[in-house]
């Protein structure tokens, strides 16, 4: 087997199984879960319609191109939410199973594993997909810490030389998970010069970025940044986007690639082989999920209440702010970050994730130490409960 497999770690819901399976919850409260960013809104019926009345199309082997009215539907979805000039559908837009999936593969399609210890650079925390994809890519990840000091964004002037020279591939996430951050112009413009430079690939992952305050400004997306200076071609610039988060569909497992055509060309030459094809039913499904943004509104409108009421609740008695977009709140701990996801379910059969968990320990720092990922996914009403209960459990502390 690859030995590099075993570079790899228990993914953070097999750690937090083990800790809370070292306590037993109160039997007369009902189990809350904050911890995993799964929708929980229900799935657009237009959206399952289009499935139950194509669900035949099973007998049909789909292209790993994708049709061409998805390509289209996704490419003019992207000239319209970021104000693009031009995205090409035949060959700047690849239909993907979901951004996971993509995000894994793409790596292995990038790596140059016969360079001097090529390195995947990520932010920490991080989604732990960069991490494994680096490791069995034949590369290294390289974490830099998101701290409250910076934005919880990356402080990318202090990475040295010698990263960005061995550096193949950068990941950003971008609004982040967990923290909710986003990048601006500025920090996308330093970071194109910076691929430039030293002949990296930039990789935005934004599959959060159509959840933000309602009434606020959309988060900025990389190719929206390359278009603002003046770069249509993209040019080492690739973007991950999904329908899990934005349109309450994580088991339809649908997303795209998109960005330079130079580099989504032997992408989709990996994925003939990878055979990845998106079903055909799925990919009809998702052209009507893409072509309809009043159920996207509603979706904002409804988190941004869950927002404010929670943080209503939370604030007097917790360190936590509105996140900047996703549907995370990221809040510092009054005690050790495990001991309080522990305790809390312990007490109030809460589930949240301990910020260790989505983060690596770095020259002694760890960014998720003394934190918590809150994912209010739930309905409303769960959520406001949720809140109720952890303020009762920081009050006994």
């Amino acid at each position: 087997m690859n030995p590099d497999l075993s570079k790899l770690q228990p993914y953070p819901f097999e750690k937090l199984a083990k800790l809370k399976g070292a306590v037993t919850p109160p039997a007369d409260l009902e189990h809350i879960a904050l911890s995993i960013g799964e929708p929980k809104h229900p799935a657009p019926e237009f959206v399952l319609n289009t499935l139950r009345t194509e669900l035949q199309r099973v007998e049909n082997y789909p292209t790993t191109k994708g049709l061409p009215e998805l390509n289209s539907t996704i490419a003019s979805w992207l000239e319209r939410r970021f104000s693009l000039e031009h995205v090409d559908p035949v060959s700047q837009v690849i239909p993907v199973n979901g951004t996971r999936e993509a995000i894994f593969a793409f790596t292995q399609a990038a790596v140059n594993r016969s360079e001097y210890r090529p390195l995947v650079v990520s932010p920490n925390p991080f989604y732990q997909i960069y991490e494994g994809a680096a490791y069995l890519s034949g590369a290294e990840p390289h974490f830099l810490p998101c701290l409250e000091e910076n934005g919880f964004n990356p402080d990318f002037d202090a990475v040295p030389t010698d990263v960005w020279q061995r550096c193949q591939l950068l990941f950003v996430c971008t609004p982040g998970n967990p923290t909710g951050s986003t990048l601006k112009l500025d920090d996308f413009k330093k970071l194109i010069e910076l691929a430039d430079e030293h002949d990296f690939i930039l990789a935005s992952d934004e599959c959060y970025s159509e959840i933000y305050v309602d009434g606020a400004d959309a988060p900025m997306g990389l190719l929206e940044a390359c278009a603002k200076l003046g770069r249509h071609d993209y040019k080492r610039c690739v973007v991950f986007h999904s329908l899990s988060k934005r349109s309450n569909l994580p088991g339809l497992r649908s997303g795209f690639i998109a960005g330079d055509a130079d580099l989504l060309k032997p992408f989709l030459l990996y994925r003939t082989y990878h055979g990845c094809a998106m079903p055909v039913h799925t990919q009809l499904a998702s052209i009507t999920a893409w072509n309809d943004e009043e159920h996207v509104i509603a979706n904002r409108v409804e988190y941004t209440q869950k927002f404010r009421s929670v943080l209503e609740i939370l604030n007097p008695v917790l360190d936590v702010k509105q996140t900047e977009a996703s549907f995370y709140l990221w809040p510092r701990t009054p005690i050790n970050e495990e001991t309080f996801a522990q305790q809390l379910f312990a007490q109030q059969n809460v589930t949240v994730l301990p910020g260790s968990y989505l983060s690596r320990t770095v020259d002694g720092i760890n960014p998720g130490a003394d934190r918590i990922r809150m994912a209010l996914v739930a309905e409303t009403s769960e959520c406001i409960e949720a809140a109720r209960r952890i303020r009762s459990f920081i009050e006994t502390l």
